[in-house]
């Protein structure tokens, strides 16, 4: 049996380096309406960096919370090559959206 915090995990390391999803593409996808438990999965992700939580934003574009502390999370996605301007994505250029 899979939990919903594992299938969250499984979609999540479909979104490659320079992209990034959000709370609720991840529930959409899964078929629900439970954003948060989306968040909170996230938040207790014991598979990173391997599953890419800090891949995942909210669905205004801002960067959202992180375990690791939002600084951080911006680092990576810095890293990866996503643009950041006052906390936001621009979701146009870096939603990646599952099929």
């Amino acid at each position: 049996m899979t939990t919903f915090n594992q299938k969250c995990y499984t979609l999540l390391k479909q979104v490659p380096k320079g992209k990034v999803t959000t709370y609720k593409e991840i529930a959409k996808t899964l078929g629900t309406k439970a954003y948060r438990a989306v968040g909170n999965a996230m938040n207790k992700n014991p598979y990173a960096p391997q599953v890419p939580c800090h891949r995942v934003v909210n669905s205004n574009g801002h960067v959202g919370g992180f375990a690791s502390g939002t600084k951080r999370k911006i680092k990576l996605l810095k890293s990866e090559g996503v643009e950041i301007n006052n906390k936001r994505i621009d979701l146009n250029k870096y939603l990646f959206k599952f099929r």
